[in-house]
Order: structure tokens, then sequence, then C-alpha cells
């Protein structure tokens, strides 16, 4: 039976010269998959109990954002390159959205009577993204087998106790994230500006989630030691957010990957938004476990699995904006590793007070933020610098 035409129509990817705005389609598909990161919060409270950060829930968390995170970037990889414009797509991309919500919703159960349900979502966003690039092209299909065959992994980890599952889980991360050293990056004529405003877009979801965090941390209460927490809560998640958008990350990004050469440019966004924005992320949702347990008990002792995760956040947020800045040749500020450290001294702040800990932060990213400001005139794009992963590479 032949498929109908509105689904079978095909045209080329466009011209990577000309430039896309983000989509409400594309961002109504990050909402989804902002509803699949906050799950990941659950996974790091269910060690909390045990007074534990770095165990079962952390390693747990890790696992499930890496191949949702690989998914997540493949899909606005290929709206970068095939824009949803077109019928057949925008049903497809909706498709894919019910995947990442069956995905979701098995999050809290995946390593248990969960997993084979997370499979099947997993699978329905791989068929989905594989079916996306058949429906426009032909010429992107050498990472559809490696999607399938970790695909694959996480359904067996379900039937299997123990360490075991453990290993098949890692074993679909590194099957996802070591494609690209096979495949090679040519043949994704990414286009700057879209890249930059998508990701800059998902940043502001993600950051939303951490107010969740606060009104679910509200249980029905509101007193004043409540509605402390939860101005600095607020007041954390707008520093972050002034982190990443205050200064000229996204007019310096987008130059810095235009002037590039489309491989040495995939190159590029594959280190600045694949693999530097995962401890933005992460610190996200660290951070946002510890605001919520800290706004239950505003003037109580933290235990230290969420004084940890509180600190560890804020901190992995500052490396992981570092490292994009760094990827992309833009101008470092020299404060950031020095802020990375006092994030982290925060922690036994936290075992007295956790209102004194969510204090001690603000004042710290409020410090740092004006020091940049200060320095701000200073600072500008190297045009001639290009980080050695990229100056060593071969280009197309």
């Amino acid at each position: 039976m032949r498929l109908p035409n509105w689904f079978t129509e095909r045209a080329e990817p466009a011209s990577p010269d000309g430039e896309i705005r983000v989509s409400t389609l594309e961002l109504f598909f990050d909402l989804v998959f902002v509803f699949t990161v906050t799950q990941l919060t659950t996974l790091l409270t269910d060690g909390f109990g045990q007074d534990r950060f770095i165990g079962e829930g952390a390693l747990r968390a890790l696992l499930v954002f890496g191949v949702i995170w690989w998914m997540y970037s493949g899909y606005a990889w290929l709206t970068n390159t095939i824009p949803p414009v077109r019928a057949a797509r925008r049903v497809l991309l909706l498709l894919g959205m019910a995947g990442f919500l069956i995905v979701a919703l098995a999050i809290p159960t995946a390593f248990g009577d969960g997993g084979t349900a997370f499979a099947f979502g997993y699978l329905l966003l791989v068929t989905v993204h594989a079916g996306l690039y058949l429906q426009a092209t032909t010429s992107f299909w050498r990472v559809v087998p490696f999607n399938v065959a970790a695909t694959g992994l996480i359904f067996l980890a379900g039937f299997v106790p123990g360490p075991l599952e453990y290993l098949l889980w890692a074993a679909a991360l590194v099957t996802l994230w070591g494609s690209p050293y096979f495949i090679g990056q040519k043949g994704f004529p990414l286009r700057a500006g879209h890249i930059v405003e998508r990701h800059g877009l998902l940043i502001i979801v993600v950051l939303g989630e951490s107010i969740i965090a606060i009104g679910i941390g509200a249980h029905g209460h509101a007193g004043a030691g409540f509605l402390v927490a939860a101005a600095l809560g607020l007041a954390l998640a707008a520093c972050l957010w002034w982190t990443y958008f205050g200064g000229d990350d996204e007019s310096g990004a987008e130059h810095a990957l235009a002037r590039r050469d489309p491989v040495t440019r995939t190159r590029l966004i594959l280190a600045a938004y694949f693999y530097a924005h995962v401890p933005m992320l992460l610190g996200v949702v660290a951070a946002a476990a510890g605001v919520k347990k800290a706004v239950e008990h505003p003037f109580d002792p933290m235990k230290p699995g969420p004084a940890v995760a509180l600190a560890m956040g804020v901190a992995l947020f500052l490396v992981g904006h570092r490292w994009y800045r760094g990827a992309l040749g833009l101008a470092q500020a020299p404060a950031r590793m020095a802020g990375t450290a006092a994030a982290l001294i925060t922690i036994p702040v936290g075992l007295w007070s956790a209102t004194a800990q969510l204090g001690a932060l603000l004042v710290l990213l409020v410090a740092l933020l004006a020091a940049e400001h200060r320095r701000r005139p200073a600072a500008h794009v190297d045009a001639d610098h290009t980080p050695d992963a990229v100056r060593t590479g071969s280009h197309g």
C-alpha cells in the first residue's frame, strides 16, 4: 500500500547559509522534553533518605540523562537541517513528543517495573527520528543503527537484575555517544543562529524546572520561612539565567560558529552545545533537587544529600558555562573557577541551615556577576582562537 502524497513529500534540506528561527512546534517539543528532565529530580531525591548524593540515585539520573540528551540533541540537529514546515514533518515531530512523554512517565521506575515502558518510549523516539530523515532525505542514515542498538540494550536491561542492568545502560550510553567517532561529522550543515537560539530557549525552560521545585516543596504551606526560602530560590535561578544570558554569549557564539566551515562548525557545536551543556543542565537538576528540600524546612539543617546537590548544582553550572565559552573561543571570566570552588564550600553552611546555604550561594553568584560586569568592556570574542580539539581535526 502506498503512503499518501502529503506524508511522502520529499525535499532536500535547505542551504546552511539561510538562517531560520526556532518554530513554536520546536518550543512545544522542548516543553515536553523539560518534563522529562524534571523527572530526573525524582531519581536524585530517592537517595536523599539515606543521606547520600553520590550513590545509586545519582548514577541512575546520569545514565537516564545521557540517553535522553542524545535523542533531544538528535531532534534539535534534525529540525535545524530539516525545518518542520511541512505537514508530515509536524505530525512526526508530535509523535516524537509522545515518545518523550512515555519516557518521562517511566523515568521514576526505569530501573524497575518501568524499564520496558521506558524502552518502548525510546524506541518510538528513535523510529520517529529515523522517519523524519526518511521523509525528507536519505543522506543522514548512518546514525540510525547506533540508536536502534542502544534501544535494544535498554530493553534488555529491564530483564536482568543488579549490576548487569547498569552495565547494559552504560553500554547503551557508550553506543550513542561514541557513534560520532564512527560515522564522522560530515553531512550535517548546521545553521548557527538556530542552534544558538534553540539551546538558549532550552536553558530558560529548564531553569523553570527549579521554580517548579519550589512549588512542589511547599506542600500547601506558605509560612514566613517558606516565603524567604522561595524568594532565595527564585533569585538563585535568576542568577543562573544571568550567568548564561547576561554577557555576549548569544551574539558571540553565533559569530564564532557562522564564520567556520561546515565540518568545523559541527565539531564546535558538538563541543559547546552537546558536551558543555551537559553539566549546565545537570547542574540545574541538582540545584532544583536541593532547593526542593530546602523550602520544605527552610530554617532547619539540611541532610548531606540535599546540601551537596544544591552546592554541586551551582558548581556544575559554572563549570559547564566556562567549558561552553572556552569551546567557542569566547572571552573567559577568571573568577569562574574560584566561584566553583566557593560554591562547594557552602556545603557545611547547608548542614547548619538550608536558608543560610541558599543565601550564601546567592551572594556568591551576585559577586561573580558584579565582577564580570566591571570587566565586560574588555570582553571580546577572540576571532583568531580555535580550540585545540578543532584545530587538530580534519576539515571537509
